[in-house]
């Protein structure tokens, strides 16, 4: 696999995991405005107002979520990887002496073949202290040394 389909691959399975979230937050929310119905068919009194005050702050909650998740739909669409620079940015794959990085989303760890691939936000602290460094340049982050042996 070159780089370009390594890093199409790694985008791919970067919204995979982005639209499997919005589809729980989503199920999420139906559940709530199902529960807020049967909520308002109810009259218990304090305990109905008190039960349906929980239901919209988990709505708002829910809400706050969808908003992230959008966030991160628009950000995955403005990554090219058709693209190689000799710096690091958004859509770059970064080799280093302590391992392979992806700077997309926040998504955790991602394995491919045989190699893994650590995907970073370029707002994390990682991903900052990444944003245009070169091969050759060294990132210190926890007490660790990361020397960039190559970007793509």
């Amino acid at each position: 696999m070159n780089t370009k389909e390594l890093k199409s691959a790694l985008l791919q399975d970067c919204e995979a995991i982005v639209n499997n979230r919005l589809e729980k937050i989503q199920q999420t929310i139906a559940g709530i405005v199902e529960s807020l119905d049967d909520e308002s068919k109810s009259s218990a009194g304090d305990k109905h107002e008190t039960g349906r005050a929980m239901l919209q702050i988990d709505r708002e909650n829910a809400g706050k979520q969808l908003l992230e998740i959008e966030q991160l739909q628009a950000l995955i669409r403005r990554i090219d990887v058709s693209q190689t620079t000799d710096y690091v940015r958004l859509g770059s794959l970064v080799y280093t002496s302590l391992g392979a990085f992806f700077i997309s989303i926040s998504a955790g760890l991602i394995t491919k073949g045989k190699s893994s691939y650590i995907c970073v936000a370029l707002k994390a602290p990682l991903g900052m202290l990444f944003l245009g460094k070169k091969k050759g340049d060294v990132v210190e982050f926890n007490d660790r040394k990361y020397t960039i042996t190559s970007v793509a």
